[in-house]
């Protein structure tokens, strides 16, 4: 059985975001608000009557470190208004810590909240994230790279208890510097609540038939896939997997559907599961039980939205695919309209005719189609395929 394309596996969260109602909405607003600073007044627009409103001293030492004043205006433009400002200060610890001009003027352009982040609040932050850090170098590389995961600063000390609780558990260092830069809104959780997900998380495994001697592996690469599983709620898991149960999924194939799906399947609500069931259902003319077939094979049936779906089988058909070849091979799903039409191209170039024969040579990862055109081309003996050359092939 094929798992999850790696390059998908990447793709689930943006899909997530975009095409999935419920409790996802929520969560979108959620990740959105916490981008602004809602206490103070925002301001969009850049007049000369502006100017003559802001800190001047404030745009002087910003001007001095090479800071693109337009740039905060439009994008924060707030901060050019307060009173009390530390611009030399944080420029001055971010030098400290190696970091050149060029990358001071371009972490104060992206997050112009660093000016507004006291000298002590600065080294408190920074000594949080030296504890998953090796080094200054490492630090002021995540700082340049994710500026406003680092000072757009909440509840430290929840923030602590977090990344203590982290190591207890048995991440590595260089996932939870990750999950500080890329999901840094699970360190808003209180510790306590964390700790009931991961137990909800741990009895959930283990009620599903799996074994107490890989829990700890289980859950580790669950945590490392998908940090964002801690957002959710118990009732929400719970809700999940009553849903899976009644839709007739034994306990070892929910197991199953959660590890290929690295934990997203808890963000999906069971209203949006149940019209991808529905859709699929229909479009592909199969049983209860032949469909469950074709989710276990390919779990992303169940993720994707009915348009995403109803795109990528219209795409498939458009290409002279038929319904059958995508039953027996639904991993092709994963697959975008762009995708499947450059590798049909790529394969049409040595002779090979996908809608005479089976999709797996069409199918997987970018690695493996590239593998597998390989050995078809050198059974072939063909030159090299240049995407850009014009192909001289039959219709």
């Amino acid at each position: 059985m094929v798992a999850i394309s790696q390059w998908t596996a990447g793709m689930l969260w943006k899909l997530l975001i975009r095409s999935q109602p419920c409790r996802l909405c929520s969560f979108r607003k959620m990740l959105l608000a916490s981008k602004y600073r809602p206490s103070l007044v925002r301001f969009t627009y850049t007049t000369d009557h502006q100017s003559n409103r802001e800190n001047k001293r404030t745009v002087e030492k910003l001007s001095k470190f090479s800071v693109d004043i337009r740039k905060i205006r439009r994008l924060k433009g707030w901060v050019l208004f307060e009173d009390k400002t530390y611009v030399e200060e944080i420029a001055n610890v971010l030098q400290q810590l190696g970091a050149d001009e060029a990358a001071i003027a371009s972490i104060l352009e992206r997050c112009p909240e660093a000016i507004v982040c006291s000298p002590t609040t600065f080294n408190t932050q920074k000594e949080l994230w030296q504890l998953v850090c090796k080094n200054e170098q490492e630090l002021v590389k995540l700082i340049k790279q994710f500026p406003e995961s680092f000072f757009t600063v909440k509840d430290q000390e929840t923030q602590k208890l977090n990344i203590q609780f982290f190591q207890e558990l048995g991440l590595k260092d260089v996932v939870i510097s990750r999950f500080l830069t890329t999901a840094s809104n699970i360190f808003l959780n209180p510790v306590e609540k964390n700790k009931q997900m991961i137990s909800i998380l741990q009895e959930s495994y283990l009620n599903l038939g799996g074994s107490k001697a890989n829990l700890k592996v289980w859950l580790l690469k669950l945590l490392s896939q998908n940090p964002f599983i801690l957002l959710n709620s118990s009732a929400a898991i719970k809700e999940t997997l009553e849903f899976l149960q009644e839709q007739g999924f034994t306990n070892s194939e929910i197991l199953q559907l959660l590890s290929k799906l690295k934990g997203f399947l808890f963000q999906l609500c069971p209203a949006s599961i149940q019209n991808s069931i529905s859709f699929s259902k229909n479009a592909f003319k199969c049983t209860d039980h032949d469909l469950k077939q074709l989710v276990l094979k390919c779990p992303a049936i169940l993720y994707y939205s009915v348009p995403v779906l109803e795109e990528r089988i219209q795409g498939l058909l458009k290409e002279g695919i038929s319904v059958a070849q995508i039953r027996e091979t639904p991993m092709v799903l994963e697959l975008t309209p762009q995708i499947v039409q450059y590798r049909i191209r790529k394969l049409n170039s040595l002779g090979y005719r996908i809608k005479d024969g089976h999709l797996v040579n069409l199918n997987g990862t970018k690695k493996e189609f590239e593998a597998n055109f390989g050995k078809i081309q050198a059974k072939k003996g063909r030159p090299l395929f240049n995407p850009v050359a014009p192909l001289n092939v039959e219709e």
